[in-house]
Formats: structure tokens, C-alpha cells, sequence
């Protein structure tokens, strides 16, 4: 069985994926100091009270918190008997190498999702990735990443009003009722939500006049589906989008090394 690890700067989802399907899904906060034995306490906690009783043989990780993968790297020799792939390392090969600036390092969870938006729906793709950070991924026509952008996430951006105005509270992220808020906390959520909108959109449009090509954009992450609401901005929605390039990166270096 293949464990599928992704760790963002917040949260962290651990899959298992049997070859066709992922049996199980979870989620915990990152946290750099958690130990091999931490993870693997909570881990097969989790396993069992889910009645899966499965052997994990085979370990990939997408890590943007450098310091999360050693202890996971641990966790696979310890526990599993095996060596991870880690993606961004020179030893996990992608289906098809980022085309960016000579020297820049790209971000692994994007690497990934244009690696599993390409194997689902094909090249000339914008990924919309709702995460820390609001990030849209370029995939060409033959599944490379060739760049993008970064702007701040929805809930750093509520959480920088809370902590830098004074009188400004904290507030969930959700859709107003109107676009004109009658009380600070309709005020704040209406400038996020319809901010967002507008956003998504202007980016995605600016990114299709500059590729010159018809383009799929591809909405994920928790927040997707809320900002569904307010207009039609993605042609469609992937939930798993991520864990499934995983899963792809995986069997591509699978079938490289059986071929080697």
C-alpha cells in the first residue's frame, strides 16, 4: 500500500491508496517537532479505529516545511521499512520537468498539482490552490509547470485585519448576504469574499491573454467550493487534487526504475 503524505505550512493529510482508490483520509496540524513515533502513535490509531488493517510499503511525501520531512523520513524507516520519495529531491523524477528561471525552486505542493491536474484533464491548465496561500499554477500543454502566482491566503489575510487594526475583530470566512455590510463583521467578510471573486478572476483572465491558448482553471482546496458560490470561477473542482499527483509522481518513478 502507498502512504501519501502532504504537508503543508497549516495542515498536514496523510492517504493510503490502494492502486485504485485512497481507503482512508486524514488530517493534523503541522507541527515540525512531532516525532517518528508521534506520527506513527496517531497514525495507526487512526488505522485502527477506521478497521483498516493494511501494510504500508511504500512512502511519498510533499513537504513545504523542510523541517517536517526528517522526522517523517524517520517514521518510513522505522515503521515501514522503506525510503521515501520526497518530491523536489533529485531522486523523485517528475512526468514533466518545470520549464522557470534557471536556480528557482518551486514549491513542492505545486509541482504536485500540476502533475495531477495534467494526468485528469490534460495541459493548458490554471490551478487554483486555496490554501496558506492563494496560488495559481500554469501547466502547459505537455504537463510542465511553467510558472505562476503567489498571493496572500484568505484566512492569513483575515488574520493580518484582526492583528494589525485594533477595532477590527476576528471572522470566519463566508458568503454575506449582500455586498454592502450594515456591521464591521459583514464589512470584513464582504471585502474578503467578493475580493477574493474578483481576484480569482482578474488573475485567471490576465493568465489566459498572456498564454494565448484556451485554458481549463481548476479550483482546490478547502475554500474552493464557498468562493463557487459567489460566481462560476473554475471548470471544475478537485477535493483529492493533490493526493492524487502523488499518486501519480509515485507510479511515473515506479515504472522508470522497473524499466531501469
Amino acid at each position: 500500500m502507498l502512504l501519501c503524505i502532504d504537508t503543508g505550512n497549516t495542515n498536514t493529510v496523510f492517504s493510503i491508496w490502494d492502486g485504485r482508490r485512497f481507503l482512508s483520509t486524514w488530517r493534523t496540524s503541522t507541527e515540525w517537532q512531532r516525532t517518528a513515533d508521534q506520527y506513527f502513535v496517531w497514525l495507526s490509531t487512526l488505522m485502527k479505529a477506521a478497521d483498516l488493517h493494511v501494510t504500508i510499503d511504500e512512502v511519498i511525501i510533499s513537504s513545504t516545511v523542510p523541517r517536517v520531512v526528517f522526522n517523517l523520513r524517520v517514521l518510513c524507516d522505522r515503521y515501514f521499512n522503506c525510503r521515501p520519495l520526497v518530491v523536489g529531491k533529485p531522486d523523485c523524477l517528475l512526468p514533466a520537468p518545470p520549464r522557470v528561471d534557471q536556480g528557482t525552486l518551486v514549491g513542492p505542493d505545486r509541482l504536485v498539482n500540476a502533475a495531477g491536474a495534467f494526468a485528469r484533464h490534460g495541459g493548458n491548465l490554471v490551478v487554483v490552490d486555496f490554501g496558506t496561500a492563494t496560488t495559481f499554477d500554469v501547466v502547459a500543454h505537455d504537463g510542465a509547470y511553467i510558472g505562476g502566482v503567489i498571493a496572500p491566503g484568505v484566512n492569513l489575510s483575515l488574520e493580518a485585519l484582526h492583528q494589525h487594526a485594533a477595532a477590527l475583530p476576528h471572522v470566519d470566512i463566508s458568503r454575506p448576504a449582500s455586498v454592502i455590510g450594515t456591521n464591521t463583521v459583514q464589512c470584513m467578510q464582504s471585502g474578503v469574499f467578493w475580493g477574493y471573486i474578483g481576484l480569482v478572476q482578474g488573475i485567471c483572465e490576465r493568465i489566459k491573454a498572456e498564454h494565448q491558448a484556451p485554458m481549463k482553471v481548476i479550483g482546490t482546496g478547502g475554500l474552493a467550493p464557498l468562493f463557487e458560490q459567489g460566481e462560476v470561477l473554475f471548470d471544475t473542482i478537485e477535493d483529492d487534487l493533490t493526493m492524487h499527483g502523488l499518486t501519480v509522481i509515485n507510479a511515473f518513478n515506479k515504472e522508470r526504475a522497473e524499466h531501469e
